[in-house]
């Protein structure tokens, strides 16, 4: 009988950052029965249901242990959601240390595998005797920024949003310094120097896991597998998402009644993801938009916040509906629905009757997207999206960017037309057609593809180095 290979795996805080890294838990243990996994949850006292709901549905043979919660209060206020999630990790350094202790002072440790925002935990892999290995939770293009960030703070002088001409980085699609992650902006904080310093960390590691495939990032993708000289092993074990995944969705769900009831691919889907949080005003220039453009239209709506990432690490309580322009929902009851907060969103894009997405581009609803062939409107709000954005629109053609006027807000009118254009124009239909050769190669990836042979490798070094 083999023996069983153990590894361990922490998480960060936030459903945006625990869902990808315990999907590829849940893949390697069903294509390599002999891994037992254990996922270490660092937590908020406000985590959401959502987080709990979901790892309840996960098979026997991963464990997760959520560790004590960091209150809100020992984080400080105001700053970057990246910011406080590493401070949130910071915290419960300990506690991550004592599980480590507990579960492997006997059992051995084959690997330790943590999020990109935990990157602290890998500390503790030579101590447990076990390889390190760091998970990247989005596209190899942001990837790649990080590996040459160094290289970059030294080369560029001033303010990158100052820059006139695009950061070129090998291998990936051309952005202007004002795309760069939130952290980048103010290079005179703490947290842009840290930043930059954990970027250096990186390349030591045993390996990097990174959520995408080959066939849709194969110039970035090469590129780093020659950074360095070939001295970071790379791992594209994607596209890893809820896709499939074991958890149950009510059939009876108010919004898939609805779509069952709207012609083929004539609804956009429009979502900010776990997190995202649109300001009062941008929510009234949207509802405009969006009875402007006569479209049809699924909206799951937040409470506003002038924070664009209020909702990450907390829920509001309020009724988001009572936020929106006055008669809105009455002129507009034949054509579209809003929902308070939650939708099945996976089981939304593979619906028959949507056509669209308006997506805050983060990675998570980017793959879904690939996955289920759905066009994209970008609406970037926080961390590494713009740099999606980018990647979707100038890149593999498969989204359109509306503009922001000089406030910072995306007006009706500009919404109307990028909606029209997407949803009845020419311009969505050659993305469409692009995106049902991406979807085939992104299923092909997975099936047997080159994510299945990439992540067989890795287990194969794994489970080798358990027989020794």
């Amino acid at each position: 009988m083999a023996k069983t290979t153990h590894i361990a795996i922490v998480s960060s805080p936030g459903f945006g950052h625990i869902v990808p890294i315990i999907e590829f838990s849940k893949r390697l243990v069903k294509l390599h029965p002999n891994f037992q996994v254990t996922c270490i949850i660092p937590s908020l006292e406000s985590s959401t249901e959502s987080c709990k709901a979901y790892l309840k549905t996960l098979p026997s043979f991963i464990d997760f242990i959520f560790l004590p919660p960091v209150s809100i209060e020992q984080l400080s206020q105001g700053g970057y959601i990246g910011q406080l999630i590493q401070l949130n990790i910071s915290h419960s350094l300990p506690s991550i240390h004592e599980v480590l202790k507990s579960l492997f002072s006997k059992v051995p440790l084959t690997a330790l595998v943590v999020d990109v925002l935990a990157l602290q935990a890998l500390e503790f892999a030579k101590e447990f005797n076990a390889l390190s290995y760091f998970y990247f939770p989005s596209s190899a293009m942001v990837l790649s920024l990080l590996l040459h960030m160094s290289k970059l703070d030294e080369e560029v002088s001033s303010a990158y949003k100052d820059l006139t001409e695009p950061i070129r980085l090998p291998g990936c699609v051309p952005f202007m310094g004002s795309d760069l992650p939130d952290p980048s902006h103010d290079r005179s904080s703490e947290f842009y120097k840290h930043f930059v310093e954990d970027t250096k960390a990186m390349v030591t590691t045993d390996g990097i896991l990174i959520n995408t495939f080959l066939e849709m990032e194969s110039g970035a993708v090469r590129a780093l597998e020659e950074f360095g000289n070939g001295k970071i092993r790379l791992y594209p074990v994607g596209p890893i998402t809820q896709k499939g995944s074991s958890s149950e969705v009510d059939e009876s769900d108010k919004c898939l009644k609805w779509l069952d009831k709207q012609p083929p691919s004539s609804v956009l889907y429009v979502s900010f993801g776990s997190g995202g949080t649109l300001s009062q005003n941008q929510i009234n220039e949207l509802a405009s938009g969006l009875e402007l453009s006569g479209q049809r239209f699924l909206w799951v709506l937040r409470a506003p916040s002038e924070s664009v990432s209020a909702a990450y690490l907390e829920a509001a309580n309020e009724d988001p509906l009572k936020f929106l322009p006055s008669g809105f929902l009455e002129r507009t009851k034949e054509k579209g629905l809003v929902v308070p907060s939650w939708a099945p969103q996976v089981q939304v894009l593979s619906h028959n009757s949507v056509g669209g997405f308006l997506s805050h581009c983060g990675w998570n609803s980017t793959l879904e997207s690939v996955q289920e062939g759905v066009p994209i409107i970008t609406w970037p709000l926080f961390a590494e999206q713009r740099m999606n954005a980018v990647m979707l629109t100038d890149g593999l053609k498969v989204a359109l960017r509306p503009k922001f006027n000089e406030d910072g807000i995306i007006e009706k009118e500009e919404i109307a037309k990028v909606v029209k254009c997407l949803m009845e124009g020419e311009e969505g239909k050659g993305m469409r057609e692009r995106l049902r050769n991406l979807k085939d190669s992104a299923a092909n990836a997975l099936k047997h593809g080159s994510s299945t042979q990439t992540l067989s490798q890795l287990a194969n070094h794994w489970e080798n180095l358990t027989k020794v």
